[in-house]
């Protein structure tokens, strides 16, 4: 699972549209009208995913997601592996913040957190997933949370039409080259 966010911005004035051989055109100025946080959850063994849009990005935000990770998205499984960066507020903490401590408990006792190391986003398979995101939707501008809702939804549901696996091909033997900085020595 990752995260990002999406600046909302509104036109001034109304951009000229496209005619032949000429490209749309707009004015460089704008109206800035808030930011959305995004979201992603990508199972790479079966090319889904889950996309949500919330107002804020908060330890309690995290950890509704989560809740619906493990109940709705996932209420069968026993274990979920749960690959993330290392933000502060992917932990468990954050479950008791949100939810009493029997409850939280529940929900932990289900997951298993992997952390991508520090500078290493990139081993983030729903990283990955938010810049096909971001190029093939966000790429533009988006006046408000509503557009955004709809434009992200219409998005993920075509992708998981036709869910694609994510074949990994970064091997145990690559990290131990790349990442070597990031193993312990001994001296």
């Amino acid at each position: 699972m990752d995260e990002s966010s999406k600046q909302h911005i509104k036109e001034i004035r109304s951009p000229i549209e496209a005619q032949i051989g000429k490209v749309e055109r707009y004015d460089t100025e704008y109206e800035r009208n808030g930011v959305s946080n995004i979201f992603m959850f990508f199972e790479p063994l079966t090319g889904s995913r889950r996309v949500e849009i919330t107002d804020q990005h908060t330890a309690v935000d995290w950890a509704k997601q989560i809740k619906t990770l493990v109940d709705d998205d996932y209420p069968n499984a026993e274990r979920i592996t749960l690959v993330m960066d290392n933000l502060n507020i992917h932990t468990g903490a954050s479950l008791y913040k949100a939810f009493p401590p029997e409850e939280a408990r529940r929900i932990l006792n289900k997951l298993e957190f992997q952390y991508t190391p520090k500078h290493g986003s990139w081993l983030n398979m729903a990283e990955i997933e938010l810049s096909i995101l971001s190029k093939q939707c966000l790429d533009r501008r988006i006046p408000n949370q509503e557009v955004l809702k709809k434009e992200v939804s219409a998005w993920a549901e075509k992708r998981n039409e036709h869910p694609t696996p994510m074949n990994w091909r970064f091997t145990t033997e690559d990290a131990r080259i790349k990442l070597k900085k990031l193993y312990p020595t001994i001296d």
